[in-house]
This record gives structure tokens, C-alpha cells and sequence, in this order.
């Protein structure tokens, strides 16, 4: 595992903006003016798109400039060429609220790799609308929201939810196999830091039981898609997919497993990425510096 990065010395800078001569110039010129020294770098010219990605993470002196300095420093190369741009600190670990219903692998997952140091994850909070993971969530210190939903209760347990959001400063918000549709509003209010995981059996095998769908086809690949949530249901950009191939030797319930298995995988990639900085989206598409 990769060194922690160092508070105030290590930053990522990730841009995006429209692909001119002189970009990758131009961001090197303000790193050597703060005295920068790249760590990694990474760059994707779109030509499709005539659009520009760009993900550098770098170091300064321990007396060098601090995140605000910076940020105000690069602010003038990023007006001049029309750039959209994040500049954090890579220490700095997303605060995730995560969410979750009757199905525990992911939720058990992400826990397991946040408590290892395999996620720069912070977890203020586990929100269900069940109490099956409470006991879960406390033997990991972590506080849990019960917030049942009803039809009658939609509204008032969305509202509840945003409050958390706010309150906690909430970065990121995980569906970490949370069975509830989210309302076309709440999901506008959670675009870009919202992520969701499903199995890759969508749309084919919608409703209950799945896998027992998948099973009576004969699937020969069970996989799974994180995304980031949409009011288009399922529909969200892209971030990770994978898949595992089995065969008619499977039964039902081995299928579920691996499924599960999948799905905790592909949804902690996802995070990963999206919580260095990683993930860049521009339309239905999304740019990932692995």
C-alpha cells in the first residue's frame, strides 16, 4: 500500500477544459512557480470531444504554499483557459455518508476497508431504512439513522436525509445497496457526489430475485456497475463495472454470492477513485485516472 499522503505538502489538481496548445505548459509553469514537484500525472485529449483532462498530484516544501495560496495562485491559468478544476488536499479524507437497506456486503465491505486504511474515507454516519446493520454500525463507532420510508414518508425522510448531509458536511453519499428509489429532486440535489451500485443484470432481470432470473437464462457473466445517481433511474455516469463468468454449475444462491462479491468490489473501486480525485464526468461519460 502506497504511503499516506502528507498533510499541507501533497495536493491533486484534476481539470478539465476545452483541448489548446500550450495546457500541459501552462499547469507545469504554475507548479515550478510554487515550487511543486509532480508525484504522478495523468492526461486524456478527447478528440471526440475536443476536450482536455488532465489529474496531477504533487508535493510542495514543508514551508511552500498552503491550499488557499494555491488555489488562488492557479485561478488566474484557469480563467485564462477556460478550465474547470478541483485543487485538495490529498490527505484530506471525503467525508461519506452511506446508506443501505436489508443487504449488508457492501456496507460490511467498505467498513472492513475504511477501518484498514484502504479508503481515505471518513463515515459520519450510516443511514437505513431498516434497523438490521444498527449493530453493525456500532461496533465500528459509527452513528445510525433509522429513517423508515414509507409512500407517505417519502418527502419528510428525504428532507431528513439532506439535513444530514448538511449537518455532517457530508462529501459523498453511498447506495450501498439501498432498495429505494430516490426522488428526481433529491437526486438533482445530490448530482456528482452521489454513488450507486447495482448487479449488471439491468435491465434484463428487473424486480425480485434476480439471480433466480438470471439462473432460469442460463447467464454465463454476473457483474456489477457503480454509477453516479441520476433522476434517470440506473442511468447515472459510469464510474466502474466488472464482471466473473460462471457457468450451469452454479446454483441460485452461488450466484447471489458471487454477485455480492462483485458488487463489494466494483463499488469500493469506484469510491477509491472518486475519492482521489480520479473520476472526472463531462456529459453521460466519465474520464477515470486509474
Amino acid at each position: 500500500m502506497s504511503p499516506r499522503p502528507q498533510s499541507g505538502r501533497e495536493f491533486v489538481l484534476a481539470l478539465s477544459c476545452p483541448d489548446q496548445a500550450g495546457l500541459v505548459h501552462a499547469v507545469s509553469g504554475f507548479l515550478v512557480g510554487h515550487c511543486g514537484n509532480i508525484l504522478e500525472s495523468q492526461q486524456f485529449d478527447d478528440r471526440l470531444q475536443d476536450r482536455f483532462f488532465m489529474r496531477v498530484h504533487f508535493t510542495v516544501p514543508v514551508a511552500g504554499a498552503g491550499l488557499e495560496e494555491l488555489r488562488c495562485g492557479f485561478g488566474p491559468v484557469a480563467e485564462a483557459y477556460r478550465i474547470s478544476w478541483q485543487l485538495h488536499d490529498a490527505s484530506t479524507p471525503t467525508r461519506t455518508l452511506i446508506m443501505v437497506s436489508k443487504f449488508g456486503h457492501c456496507l460490511n465491505d467498505l467498513l472492513f476497508r475504511r477501518r484498514s486504511g484502504a479508503l481515505n474515507i471518513e463515515i459520519p454516519a450510516i443511514v437505513s431504512n431498516h434497523r438490521d446493520f444498527e449493530p453493525l454500525a456500532q461496533s465500528y463507532g459509527i452513528p445510525f439513522h433509522h429513517i423508515p420510508v414509507t409512500r407517505e414518508t417519502k418527502g419528510g425522510a428525504e428532507a431528513r436525509l439532506l439535513e444530514l448531509v448538511d449537518e455532517l458536511q457530508v462529501d459523498l453519499v453511498v447506495l450501498a445497496r439501498y432498495m429505494q428509489i430516490l426522488s428526481d429532486d433529491l437526486c438533482k440535489q445530490l448530482e456528482g457526489r452521489a454513488i450507486n451500485i447495482h448487479h449488471s443484470f439491468l435491465p434484463s432481470f428487473k424486480g425480485a430475485r434476480p439471480y433466480v432470473q438470471a439462473h432460469e437464462r442460463g447467464v454465463k457473466l454476473v457483474g456489477a456497475t457503480a454509477h453516479y445517481v441520476t433522476s434517470e433511474l440506473d442511468e447515472g455516469q459510469i464510474i466502474e463495472q466488472d464482471v466473473v463468468r460462471v457457468d450451469h454449475s452454479r446454483d441460485p444462491d452461488e450466484l447471489v454470492a458471487v454477485g455480492r462479491d462483485v458488487e463489494a468490489q466494483v463499488l469500493a473501486r469506484a469510491m477509491k477513485w472518486h475519492s482521489e480525485s480520479r473520476v472526472m464526468v463531462h456529459g453521460n461519460r466519465t474520464v477515470v485516472f486509474r
